[in-house]
């Protein structure tokens, strides 16, 4: 060892040293505390909302916070994509940069408040992410909060996040991660609470938990969250089995356990695994549950006078607890590490560029007919489609507030020139669900598109306007901020004026819709005039926010809306549902002088999405029914062909939506996901070859409904590309670029492998095509054959990028549990026998790449 590197390892033990000695500190220091309070505090500090306690010098502390992809319902934040798109960016070291910038502006609004102060929901250091359940399923409406189906994919990019949230001073993290929802938990929505998944040792050890072990062991999460559902029979918030041996014990877990909220209420309410709430705490507490999001732990005192909980147990959840509080500095006193962190932080241009980048990185070209893309300079383009400008799409669910989104929209004309982008709605994203009224219908007196908006300081209309301005749409989200500088984030009203412009005769709907707060008494009021007349008027209750009307021509309309916020509600849409034959010719008219058609078409967190109240065809309670496009977006995108003109498909998704006509019929495809703030920026650019897509699936794209097992069913035959033996649409890690790659010489460190042992596999990649580009390099591997076994697993991915005529050499390294198998009774262990490693640009047989074959000596199990 040289003397440099000598000197690196003292140091690093020396940090390791001093790191163990205050994580000890921060241990005794939550035992000194702990020992000095009440039964009657103890139990108030174990629930999510743990109030202060002056007497001790603790202050209120609110654990619930949510940073999915970028700091959650607390303000202005940068909006990342979602997760289920930064998963399709295949790049670990994104998402840790991702969860570095999540956690930092979590830090930034934190330190707004103050260490040693009360900080409310959404002000913490716990953020309540990533949610790393296999998506196991399309139909599951939370599948886009995921990092896709792949055990692999999903714990290599959770690790990353993990890192990157938490910092790297386990002593004293920047924040502290919470993966979830532990285990076997995605859908159905309805009926959630009830939930008993059935789940064979097999599937649990190969499937299900892999990602949750990565993240304790190689990640560090410093906490977890149990879920919902019973697994086997057992609600897992009480499942000992999984919280205390698996987790704790097998993994060496430290950290603390909180439960999905209400989810120990649940125990008793729904699972009738317990008679009432004093037993259902008590169990779910003895199973190392230590932190109740809602408030059943309220019945532990009952439980300890009743002797089914004992007042040492409450001990352990709670030093668990501060230990972590201490950790991160939130308590106050000693040194803050990241005290410099200050609002500047929030939404910086660093942070902007990071999520442009990822929303580049996030873009999978599915179909690329005769090399439509890039599109040639001088186009005139028709943009259509009901997710072309549309907020919601961009910032998905589990957001922050962006301050300067673009739609695709906009970014088209940005990039093309307003003058060469024309544009037409043409049809809801699903039969019956409204969609933000689109520009094309709104103009203000002056003639401009919009409408006028009066912006008050109060909630009566009284006085001046605070600011007047014309807003091209009516579709905000104003989460805990104010509409503009000067007016006061929970105190205000705003008036719109100006005309509706039909698009033709026919039946309409107008809705109001705003985002409610859904732990709050008071919400916002709502009133719309049409003509001078009352069409919606709302106190705040929700029961009239639609009107049907009925226009005989496409006359303009006067129009007047009247928002009166003074709660925490959320945000503002003026809605509508216009008839298909008036939206169609529209379509048909703005394809007249267009040269191509760009259709922006998919789902929206309307459709998809955590329990959602709604029961439309395709639909049920944020789940889908159907992986077809939805019949209104069928008959628009046959219209669009119908003109001759080339026909570019963008998919922005949550989920997996079975283009099979599209696939047939239009000449590109691009899945866009739900891009975030800068996705319309993003998607500009690769339709203008500024950038190359390079992202790929992290989910199979099936044809059918049909071609799925029972949803209900947690079974993994026939799910994923690992156990499903038909033709996908679009098979897992699949996606296309506008340059090409070609593999060769691919090595192994050895070609026969003691068990236990690792292995190093590596293969010459080129850029053999004229562009510069991304590749996705994959590894799959092939296993002894078995009955439990996979088609193929992946066992590694890097993107890397190269120039035109580039090369470089790929390696990844292979651990004995990289090369182990499941059997049927759940245990892991490296067989004997014939293996063959895949790397290229997908799976074996879907894309160019090169395969190797390796023998096992000996037979070993692993530890779980």
């Amino acid at each position: 060892m040289t003397t440099a590197a000598a000197r690196t390892a003292l140091f690093a033990l020396l940090l390791a040293a001093v790191g163990v000695a205050q994580a000890q500190d921060a241990s005794a220091r939550a035992k000194a505390l702990v020992a000095q309070m009440t039964l009657t505090e103890k139990v108030a500090q174990l629930q999510n909302d743990a109030p202060a306690i002056p007497r001790l010098g603790v202050p209120a502390y609110d654990w619930w916070n949510e940073g999915l992809h970028g700091d959650a319902r607390n303000g202005h934040a940068t909006v990342f994509p979602q997760a289920i798109g930064l998963a399709a960016s295949w790049d670990a070291p994104l998402l840790e940069a991702v969860g570095t910038a999540i956690s930092v502006e979590a830090r930034a609004k934190f330190n707004a408040v103050g260490a040693g102060h009360a900080h409310a929901r959404y002000q913490g250091l716990t953020i309540w992410s990533p949610n790393i359940n296999i998506d196991r399923d399309p139909r599951w409406g939370r599948g886009q909060e995921t990092y896709g189906e792949d055990p692999t994919l999903t714990g290599r990019l959770a690790v990353a996040f993990v890192r990157g949230i938490q910092g790297d001073d386990p002593r004293h993290p920047r924040a502290i991660a919470t993966p979830k929802h532990f285990v076997a938990h995605s859908g159905p929505e309805p009926g959630r609470d009830s939930f008993d998944a059935k789940v064979t040792p097999h599937d649990l050890e190969d499937s299900y938990l892999p990602a949750f072990r990565a993240t304790v062991v190689e990640g560090g999460a410093g906490s977890l969250m149990c879920s919902y559902n019973a697994l086997n029979g057992v609600p897992m918030c009480a499942n000992a089995a999984l919280l205390n041996t698996r987790l704790r014990k097998d993994w060496g877990f430290k950290g603390y356990v909180v439960s999905d909220c209400d989810a120990v209420g649940d125990i008793a309410a729904f699972h009738h695994y317990k008679p009432d709430d004093a037993q259902a705490a008590a169990a779910a507490l003895r199973a190392g549950t230590d932190l109740d999001c809602g408030h059943t732990y309220a019945s532990l005192a009952k439980s300890v006078q009743q002797g089914v909980a004992a007042e040492s147990a409450l001990d352990t959840a709670l030093l668990r607890l501060f230990t972590a509080r201490y950790r991160l500095g939130e308590l106050g006193g000693g040194d803050d590490p990241y005290a410099h962190i200050g609002a500047s932080e929030i939404d910086s241009p660093v942070h902007r560029a990071l999520a442009l980048r990822a929303a580049q990185e996030s873009l999978v070209l599915l179909k690329n007919a005769q090399d439509m893309l890039p599109l040639r300079p001088g186009l005139r383009l028709a943009v259509i489609g009901p997710d072309a400008d549309t907020l919601e799409t961009l910032e998905a669910n589990y957001h922050g507030t962006a301050r300067a989104s673009v739609t695709p929209l906009q970014g088209l004309r940005t990039r093309f020139g307003a003058d060469r982008v024309s544009y037409a709605q043409g049809a809801p994203v699903a039969a019956g669900v409204p969609i933000p009224v689109p520009e094309t219908a709104l103009r203000t007196a002056s003639g401009a598109v919009g409408l006028s908006g009066a912006y008050y300081a109060d909630t009566d209309f009284r006085g001046t306007p605070q600011l007047t301005r014309t807003d091209r749409v009516i579709d905000f989200d104003w989460d805990r901020v104010a509409p503009a500088a000067g007016l006061d984030a929970g105190h205000y009203a705003v008036r719109w004026s100006g005309e509706l412009l039909p698009p033709g005769s026919g039946d309409y709907v107008l809705a109001v819709h705003v985002d409610r707060c859904f732990d709050c008494e008071a919400h916002d009021a709502v009133r719309l005039y049409l003509d001078g007349k009352p069409v919606l008027v709302d106190a705040g209750d929700d029961k009239n926010m639609q009107a049907k009307l009925h226009f005989a021509d496409a006359r303009p309309h006067a129009l007047r809306l009247e928002l009166l916020h003074r709660s925490r509600d959320q945000g503002v849409r003026l809605q509508w549902l216009a008839p298909a034959a008036a939206q169609l010719a529209e379509v048909d008219r703005t394809l007249r002088a267009a040269d191509a058609v760009i259709a922006f078409v998919g789902l929206s967190p309307d459709v998809e999405g955590e329990a959602l109240k709604i029961d439309v065809p395709g639909f049920d309670g944020g789940d889908r029914t159907d992986l077809a496009l939805p019949a209104p977006q069928r008959a628009l995108l046959e219209r669009a062909a119908a003109s001759g003109k080339p026909l570019i498909v963008v998919l922005m998704s949550g989920g997996a939506v079975a283009l099979d006509w599209a696939q047939q019929h239009a000449d590109a495809i691009l899945a866009a996901w739900y891009p975030g703030q800068a996705g319309g920026t993003a998607i500009a650019q690769a339709l203008a070859g500024d950038i190359n897509p390079g992202g790929r699936l992290p989910v199979t794209f099936y044809r059918s409904v049909h071609d799925l097992p029972p949803f209900a069913s947690y079974a993994m035959v026939g799910r994923t590309y690992r156990y499903f033996r038909g033709t996908p649409l679009y098979p897992f890690g699949y996606g296309l670029s506008y340059t090409h790659f070609a593999y060769a010489a691919p090595t192994l460190s050895a070609s026969a492998l003691k068990a236990g042992g690792t292995l190093q596999v590596s293969a010459e990649l080129r850029n053999a095509g004229s562009r510069a580009g991304d590749e996705v390099v994959q590894a799959y591997l092939n296993v002894p054959p078995s009955p439990q076994a996979p088609r193929h697993v992946l066992v590694g991915f890097q993107r890397v990028h190269l120039a035109p005529g580039e090369s470089r050499r790929v390696d990844f390294i292979l651990s004995a549990r990289d090369v182990s198998s499941v059997d049927a009774a759940g245990t892991r262990v490296v067989e004997p026998g014939r293996y063959r490693v895949f790397i290229g640009g997908g799976q074996p047989g879907d894309a160019a790449g090169v395969a190797i074959p390796f023998t096992i000596d000996g037979r070993g199990v692993l530890a779980p």
